[in-house]
């Protein structure tokens, strides 16, 4: 679908350790800040139980999760803005971004200096929320001057757009996300093309050491205590640690080391799954013998929409969708059974595909 998620965070909070253990592309770590001179670009498969589940009841050749771009953006520091460290080069990777993970460095590692020389995860969230608002002030006060000019002439749309900037610039120079600006939502095409650093859904990852996975620490207190009230999803990883497990052999010897430290999953799992979500996204199935495959759709999307994920043939040709809901299917243990119980449900064009379909697309072209 030509989605992504972006990575960031500041030097040597244990990004691309984090992209290493989502990613089946493996970057190169350093322990020294601004080591690396650009972007990495991975494909992370979205873990998803139901494909195993349907496998028991529809035996299959092969497996095919949904699956998701992410780019390891290098750290940044305070002055990227005006092109400090990685600098405007990485800034515009973050603004191709559809949503960001941000890091944050929430562990002590002598063998890792901070940039800034301590452990602070809030400071750390602040310095790169202030680097893209500066960004984002630019481009919002740009726009405000084009705007102006044709608001003299009598464009009532400018005048229009010159006020929902403003309450944008005047948010962003209080220190404040254009994500959180109090304007309506169908304000919000007067920045849709300004694609602003901090107008993207973002989630926090706190990176900690492995001594902190069961009660957490200090450092991911401080994080919920100055992001409470605010919408985000807050996950912790210790990386270093999911790094060893990713690098197992065998899912039993993973399982075994997992249940070591108390988890029943990686909890790199849980990240996939939540970015999968924050890009808006979600997985219907199609079920066969060759193949049972989990396709990805924006949620909201229709049957015809699903349907073209598959083929554009079958778009273009799209007659009906026959639908079946996972949970009938491995409750009921078959296609029959669920017509039998009358479950099955023959679909048209203005079907709202929901999580979990399962979908037969009937077309003719």
């Amino acid at each position: 679908m030509g989605l992504h998620c972006g990575i960031i965070g500041i030097a040597n909070c244990g990004k691309t350790t984090v992209f290493n253990c989502m990613s089946k592309t493996k970057a190169e770590t350093s322990n020294f800040a601004f080591s690396s001179n650009k972007s990495n670009i991975g494909v992370i498969s979205v873990p998803d139980a139901r494909l195993k589940e349907m496998e028991k009841f529809q035996p299959t050749e092969k497996l095919v999760p949904a699956t998701v771009d992410i780019v390891d953006i290098p750290g940044l520091t305070k002055g990227s803005n005006h092109g400090e460290g990685v600098g405007n080069q990485f800034l515009a990777d973050i603004r191709n971004a559809d949503a960001l993970i941000h890091v944050l460095r929430c562990f002590d590692d002598d063998n890792l200096p901070h940039i800034d020389g301590s452990v602070d995860p809030v400071r750390d969230m602040e310095t790169i929320d202030l680097e893209l608002q500066i960004k984002d002030i630019e481009s919002i006060t740009k726009k405000i001057a084009r705007m102006e000019k044709a608001a003299k002439v009598g464009d009532k749309e400018a005048k229009q757009a010159v006020e929902v900037l403003k309450i944008y610039q005047e948010h962003l120079e209080n220190m404040q996300n254009a994500r959180t600006a109090p304007v309506k939502e169908e304000d919000k095409k007067y920045i849709s093309d300004l694609f602003l650093l901090t107008s993207k859904p973002v989630m926090y990852v706190c990176n900690i050491d492995e001594g902190s996975i069961k009660d957490g620490n200090k450092y991911v207190d401080a994080v919920k205590k100055a992001l409470e009230g605010s919408d985000v999803k807050i996950l912790t990883i210790a990386a270093a640690l999911e790094s060893e497990i990713s690098e197992l052999d065998t899912d039993e010897e993973k399982q075994e080391f997992l249940a070591d430290y108390g988890l029943e999953e990686p909890s790199v799992n849980r990240i996939i799954r939540a970015a999968y979500d924050l890009l808006n996204l979600q997985s219907f199935f199609t079920v066969g013998p060759k193949e049972i495959r989990a396709w990805t759709i924006h949620k909201g999307e229709t049957a015809p929409e699903a349907a073209g994920v598959i083929h554009s043939d079958l778009q273009r040709g799209f007659i009906r969708a026959e639908v079946m809901k996972y949970n009938d299917f491995v409750t009921l243990g078959s296609e029959n059974a669920v017509k039998n119980a009358g479950k099955f449900h023959v679909e048209g064009k203005t079907y709202v595909v929901e999580d979990g379909d399962i979908l037969n697309i009937r077309f003719n072209v």
